[in-house]
């Protein structure tokens, strides 16, 4: 019984921290383009420079 007076706020200050940084990323611009890494992929830009050519 007695580690649950430690287990407890070492969890809540964890948790704290887990929202903290995920507040800062939020507010650093993470999460603002989630497509836009799915469509790029898809995009095709080949371009012929790097081709060799016989």
């Amino acid at each position: 019984m007695e580690t649950f007076f430690y287990l407890i706020p070492i969890s809540l200050l964890l948790g704290l921290g887990g929202l903290m940084v995920f507040f800062w990323s939020y507010d650093d611009g993470q999460y603002e383009d989630l497509d836009g890494a799915a469509e790029r992929i898809l995009e095709d830009d080949d371009d012929d420079d790097y081709r060799i050519q016989s």
